[in-house]
Parts: C-alpha cells; structure tokens; sequence
C-alpha cells in the first residue's frame, strides 16, 4: 500500500494518521479538513473555552511540531463533496482530486437546526470551535439564555452558562436532562443538581421554534403557545452525520456510513468516529457520538488497513461535568433497564449504577465516584467479551 486519505481533520482523523505511523505505515497520508483549524478537541468547547477558562489556541490536539514530525499533509478548509468509491478518488469544493489506496471517512456530524433560526442574530449552535467563540461573545453581552435541547451538548452549555451568571432556561421533549444517555434515575438527579443552581428546567415541551424581533432573537415558543424569553437562544436538539457528499457513491448510507464489524464501508474504504456506523458484536449496529470512541475506533480502523483484520467491539464510554458532578458511563444504557446502587448514595451525589438488561450487564453508570466505577467497569468488561 502506498498511500492513505483520511477526509476529515477532528480527533478521528488525526488518531487514525498518528495510529498509521506508530505502527510503522510509511507510505503517503493525507488529512483533508473541512475547517481552516489544524486538529483541536470538541469537549472543552461547551465547558472550558465557553467558560472563559482557555483560550481556543488551547484545545489543539497536537503542537505545530508535532504534527509536522507526523509526516502528513493536512489539506485544510477545503470540504470534500464527492468520492469515487473504485478508484479511492476524493473531489474537494475547490477541485482537487486526491486518490488513495485506502480511504477513511471521518467527517463527523452537522448540528439539526429549529424552524427560523437562520438570519435570527442571537441563535446559535455548537459544534465548531470558532461556535464556542461566537457563542462565549454573546453571552458576555446578554442576561438571559434558553438551551433547547437536554441532551449531553445542551445540558453542559446549561451549567457553563449558568456559572457565568446568566438567566438560563433549558427546555425540551424529555423529562429530565440526559434522560436518555442516563436512565430516569440519574436524569433525575442531574435535573435537581440543575435546579439547585438556579437553572430553570422547562422539560417535556415540545419546541415549536424561535421568535424574533427586528432580527434579534427574543424567545423560543414552544408547540403549547407559550414563549421563553431569551437574549440568546442554543439550538442543541442533535446531529446529523455529515454524507451528504457521498450520495451517489455506492456506498451504504443509513443514518451514518454503514459499515462491517471492521469498520469497513467498501473495499479500501473505512468510516471512524461520529459518522460511522457500524456492526458490533454485542451492542448490534451502533453510531457512538463522543470522543472516546472517536480515538479508538480510529486506532481500530488503522489497525485494519495494515491487514490485522479485526472486529472493533469497544466497551462503549462518556463522560460529562456539569457544575460539581463528574459523570461516567460505561455500555450502553435504556431507560427500561433494570437498574441497581451498588457504591455511595444518589441523594448524596455520589454513587455507582449498574444497568441490567433482559438479566445481562449492559453498563455502569458513576457519578462522582471514578475509581469505584473503573473497578466495576472491569466486571462489565469481563461479562461483555465472556465467549468472544
């Protein structure tokens, strides 16, 4: 093999060209980015960089330095939008062609967006760092700030803002935050820790939109009539894999680039982190939107390309800090799991759960406790691979 394309430039893309050289690849790779920004880290975009806590020059994945020791070419602010799946040929927005005898897609996802937000000064999303920037500066000149969206993303940029002082809101469909990343148990801890520091939780309404005035959002209105004032308003209601430019090519695209237990999409082509999805052997097909899955499946994928051949079958993991709570989870949880404490107290914030589900261990979820939730997650570990 003498050359590989990885299209897309986040933690993905970067650890499966670092993977590639650890291991001894010494051929041709190329990092195609969509953004101007070498590799940089999304977590701290809604925590530490919101906050005011870094500077965005801080979330850099790898030093100018090192990513020129990684012998890569990074092709940078120039989107892929099409590939040629026979002969490993991708088309950029400004007309390169670049080819490879093995392509990995690694272009994550774009962030949903609610009925007339665009053109509306004041809304916004999150997924880019120069959105974190954009954001931090409204929230500085404002009082008043509804999240719509109690999911992971919408409940951090919750907390971050409700310790820099702002009025916020959090409102959506379910009927606590995270309630389904969580279970109903955990969800509803987090939303009394919420409440507790001043966040107003608007919970089980559906969102019908955000309302504006003279070009400035001014609320969002929710399917009952009912609006919620805002000076700013966060749409973070999910995300959608970014395939559009692979309609066309062949390749499976349901949800996410469907691929093998491999991770493979095709021949010579492979999918790693928030757009793959892939078969796994005990969760079934699974698409995995967080940072550590995005590190390891492309170490995985690497692996792949340089022939190991090996089913990627990770111990599913997140983690997420909001105000005081550091919360781990380890498999994959539902809300119908049968759910047992096992360390600590929920009432005291801090605790250790074990999911079971159809009477098999599916997960371990902790909260302020990450020693005694490593220690329990070996026994998942062990119960998940038995037989593999």
């Amino acid at each position: 093999m003498s050359g590989v394309l990885v299209v897309g430039a986040a933690a993905a893309g970067l650890t499966t060209a670092d993977a590639l050289r650890r291991k001894g690849f010494d051929g041709s790779v190329t990092v195609l980015g969509a953004e101007p920004h070498p590799p940089y880290d999304r977590p701290p975009l809604s925590k530490q960089v919101l906050a005011g806590q870094w500077e965005a020059e801080r979330t850099s994945l790898r030093s100018p330095e090192a990513l020129d020791e990684l012998g890569a070419e990074f092709v940078l602010g120039d989107p892929a939008v099409a590939l040629d799946v026979a002969t490993r040929t991708v088309r950029t927005e400004s007309g390169r062609e670049l080819r490879a005898d093995s392509v990995v897609v690694a272009t994550g996802v774009r962030p949903r967006r609610l009925p007339g937000q665009d053109g509306l000064a004041g809304v916004h999303v999150l997924r880019t760092l120069d959105d974190s920037v954009a954001l931090r500066a409204d929230l500085l000149a404002s009082k008043r700030l509804v999240v719509v969206g109690e999911g992971v993303l919408g409940s951090e940029i919750a907390a971050t803002a409700s310790g820099m002082g702002l009025d916020v809101t959090l409102t959506g469909p379910l009927a606590a935050p995270m309630a389904s990343q969580l279970g109903p148990e955990a969800a509803a801890a987090l939303g009394e820790l919420h409440t507790d520091q001043g966040v107003r939780l608007r919970l089980g309404a559906a969102v019908e939109g955000v309302v504006g005035d003279g070009g400035q959002v001014s609320g969002v209105r929710l399917a009952r009539g009912e609006v919620l004032p805002a000076d700013v308003v966060v749409v973070a209601i999910g995300a959608d894999p970014v395939t559009g430019w692979l309609e066309g090519s062949g390749l499976r695209l349901d949800r996410g680039v469907v691929c093998d237990s491999r991770c493979r999409a095709a021949d010579g082509i492979y999918a790693v982190g928030d757009v793959a999805r892939w078969e796994h052997p005990e969760f079934g097909v699974l698409r995995l939107e967080n940072r550590t899955n995005a590190s390891e499946q492309a170490m995985a994928v690497a692996d792949n390309i340089l022939g190991e051949d090996r089913a990627y079958r990770p111990v599913p993991y997140f983690w997420t800090d909001q105000f005081d709570a550091k919360i781990h989870v380890y498999g994959v949880l539902s809300p119908d799991d049968e759910v047992t404490v096992v360390e600590g107290d929920r009432a005291e914030r801090r605790f250790v759960e074990l999911h079971h589900r159809d009477g098999r261990a599916v997960g371990v979820l902790g909260w302020n406790m990450p020693k005694q939730t490593r220690q329990h997650r070996k026994a998942l570990v062990a119960a998940l691979t038995a037989g593999a």
